[in-house]
């Protein structure tokens, strides 16, 4: 899955989502009530089956889950479907068809998702080209057209993410560097950089967080081992070596009363790694520290916040009984989390 497939609702519950055992749907498992007992999985989207393994997730301003991914049309073919999902104790909206950024057929890439000031869904997704194309939610129901958002050599999961302005900045891989595009003004189709970043990336290691009301934060792993951030506008920074060799993933969060971003990823041993620095400062340095036990290596990570403020790292392990594991942040000063529950 590309995004975060573990949101806290606007009722302040958690929902995660997963793979179904069945492997053509998307389920989605939630709190009752913020730190309660958790639902039988429920299907999201309808009876439509999709490709599970291109589900894109973002959440809105509001709480709410917003999914993209690929559906099955006819043979050889497929086409974009996006949901929506509001309360935890209803279902999913159906799937709704958005088309294909080439008109029609097959796959062309993993799909990312991101969710506008105004609550408005952008669907981004690699076009027969190489590069990006964008389909906008309009804010009174229905999207807007393709559009091509121009790039070339696009490779494994781009990311997109909104930041404190509620425009959307969308990051992506290529052979040979980075590509990044900025989104204007509310609405508007995102512009490519003139130059791409040169850079050494592993695809599919792409993770962005919204780090300051100007600046959202890239983070990414080359293929000699280095954890990187990159804000676009200045030099890469090597902030530690990559604990594994996926994607990290990351939250802001205060430790010791200081603004932070911590970051998780499965180590090349399978356990769980954390890092944490002073948000944008990446000079400070970071080291990780590991915990739980040795996960496969399907196992996904996830970070947020809780309904009272505290981070929760989870890890979802998949198969025909997905598993979900959480640890809550102590009340402490530090860093120091409770020890790994299964939730279900």
């Amino acid at each position: 899955m590309n995004g975060d497939w573990l949101i806290r609702g606007r009722e302040g519950g958690l929902r995660a989502y997963a793979p179904a055992p069945e492997g053509d749907a998307v389920v989605c498992r939630a709190e009752r009530a913020p730190g309660g007992p958790w639902t039988a999985p429920r299907t999201v989207g309808g009876d439509q089956r999709v490709h599970p393994d291109t589900v894109a997730l973002a959440r809105s301003a509001l709480g709410y889950t917003h999914l993209a991914a690929w559906r099955p049309t006819v043979p050889g073919e497929s086409g974009l479907v996006h949901s929506t999902h509001y309360q935890p104790h209803l279902s999913a909206l159906d799937w709704s068809a958005i088309g294909h950024p080439n008109k029609k057929g097959d796959r062309t890439g993993p799909p990312a998702v991101a969710v506008d000031a105004q609550g408005r869904a952008h669907v981004l997704v690699r076009n027969n080209g190489g590069g990006m194309s964008l389909r906008i939610q309009a804010e009174k129901g229905g999207w807007g057209a393709w559009r091509d958002l121009k790039g070339r050599g696009v490779r494994g999961r781009p990311a997109a993410v909104t930041g404190e302005s509620g425009l959307i900045t969308l990051y992506a891989a290529t052979g040979d560097g980075l590509l990044r595009w900025r989104q204007p003004e509310p609405g508007a189709a995102l512009v490519l950089d003139d130059a791409p970043r040169p850079a050494a990336v592993r695809p599919d290691s792409l993770c962005a967080l919204a780090t300051s009301a100007g600046h959202t934060t890239l983070f990414y792993v080359t293929e000699d081992g280095g954890l990187y951030a990159w804000r676009g506008d200045e030099e890469p920074v090597r902030l530690v070596e990559a604990a594994g060799d996926g994607a990290p993933v990351a939250v802001r969060c205060r430790l010791d009363d200081v603004d932070c971003t911590l970051l998780a990823q499965r180590s090349r041993g399978g356990r769980v790694a954390f890092a944490a620095y002073p948000t944008e400062t990446e000079s400070a340095g970071a080291w990780w520290t590991e915990s739980g036990d040795v996960l496969p290596a399907d196992a996904r990570l996830a970070l947020t916040e809780d309904a009272r403020g505290r981070v929760v790292a989870a890890v979802l392990l998949p198969g025909a009984e997905p598993r979900l594991l959480l640890a809550h942040r102590k009340p402490d000063p530090a860093l120091a989390l409770t020890p790994w529950t299964p939730t279900f």
